[in-house]
């Protein structure tokens, strides 16, 4: 019992030697040991961007060529939403063969006519401030409506200016001024290799979030020609890996300093049954654009209604000796119509045309494609000759004639 009494007493004392010496000198110590602390937090603090400032400096270091580019463009690409009509006939599966029952029957024996309406969708890119808007012709082929949807959301209606199927390039036209447009580069002096950004609306994702998609790769190849694809001329396409898919037709394809080189065209997919990029894209230099837009402009299509007025077959081997010469490539001429741009020109029969503006010219199919490939050729244009005639070579220019002065 004494024990306990004398822990209790020891307990009870500690307690109030405690008290005493928290109150007189408990405040000092923790007031110094608080200001301690502010201030290492204050220092701390000090030390310390705010967050706007640590986003800026963050943001500025992931800054690229690229992202730049992106923010000079991007802007300027729109959704090019279509409206389609197309009109059907379905066959009676009757047989008109059996009078009696045409008679009684009619309404067996007529065709049926019904129209479907189809809604498409593609990319665009404006090319000026007062509205101009650059898009594939296949994009708006047979269109009865294209609203155009402008980064943001905006939806605007747009009229086609003018189309040039066989380009596959098209110009639209929206009321709208101060818009931001894209500028262009110079397709002729892309390099293999170099950043391809191509932008614009696949599968429709630029609907649901107003802003186009950005896809990024090299430029594989240049001057890929492809000849005639469902009556349309691909010629010095520019061949992209950046991943293009459906609905990005019509989108600007641009290099890293946010300058458009080529427009988004078509894939290859790999088979008939695969619509997914496998890295192989092409695009219409901007070159070849620039070309067409005065003529899409002031006439709304390019005339290329023009002849030459003469026939020719590839240069054999045994033509060649009868005339006494070596050589075994070219186009040996066969026929010329009178009043012909050809023979305005000067040109003869038997004459062996060996170049066609500087492209040489090995047989008869080089002779179509030279002419009639390149959609840069339109009424009124010249072409330079270079010739074989009994044993010289000869320089011809021809002016091409539309067929309304045949």
């Amino acid at each position: 019992m004494k024990t306990f009494l004398r822990v209790f007493i020891i307990l009870i004392a500690g307690v109030l030697v405690g008290i005493y010496l928290y109150a007189k000198f408990g405040n000092s110590i923790f007031e110094n040991s608080s200001n301690s602390d502010t201030l290492l937090v204050e220092d701390l603090y000090a030390q310390t961007p705010t967050l706007n400032e640590s986003n800026k400096q963050i943001s500025s270091s992931r800054e690229t060529a690229i992202t730049r580019a992106v923010e000079k463009v991007s802007p300027t690409v729109v959704s090019v939403n279509v409206l389609q009509v197309r009109d059907y006939t379905v066959r009676s599966p009757f047989s008109a063969r059996n009078p009696l029952l045409r008679e009684f029957f009619p309404e067996l024996f007529e065709d049926r006519y019904y129209q479907e309406k189809i809604q498409s969708i593609g990319s665009g890119f404006i090319i000026s401030e007062d509205g101009y808007i650059l898009t594939n012709d296949h994009v708006v082929q047979e269109a009865r409506e294209i609203v155009i949807t402008m980064s943001g959301g905006r939806e605007v209606q747009a009229e086609i200016i003018g189309t040039d199927p066989r380009s596959d390039v098209a110009l639209l036209k929206i009321d709208m001024k101060n818009l931001p447009y894209a500028r262009f580069g110079n397709s002729d002096n892309v390099l293999l290799g170099e950043w391809a950004i191509a932008i614009g609306n696949p599968f429709g994702l630029f609907e649901k979030g107003n802003r186009s998609t950005v896809t990024v790769g090299v430029i594989s190849a240049i001057d890929r020609d492809f000849g005639e694809m469902e009556g349309r001329i691909y010629q010095d396409m520019i061949q992209t890996d950046a991943s293009i898919n459906t609905g990005n037709s019509g989108g600007p394809l641009c290099n890293a300093s946010g300058e458009v080189i080529g427009m988004n065209t078509f894939i290859y997919t790999g088979s008939r049954y695969s619509e997914g990029s496998i890295g192989i894209g092409f695009s219409i230099p901007i070159n070849r654009i620039g070309k067409l837009l005065n003529d899409l402009k002031k006439y709304h299509k390019i005339d290329r209604d023009f002849w030459i007025g003469i026939r020719v077959r590839s240069l054999d081997a045994i033509a060649a000796e009868k005339m006494g010469y070596s050589i075994t490539e070219g186009a040996i001429i066969t026929s010329i119509e009178r009043g012909s741009p050809a023979h305005n020109a000067g040109l003869r029969l038997g004459d062996i045309i060996i170049e066609i503006n500087g492209n040489r010219i090995r047989n008869d199919q080089d002779v179509i494609e030279v002419v009639y490939y390149d959609t840069n050729l339109r009424v009124g244009d010249k072409l330079d000759f270079k010739i074989l005639r009994d044993g010289r070579e000869l320089n011809l220019s021809m002016i091409l004639a539309g067929f309304r002065n045949n």
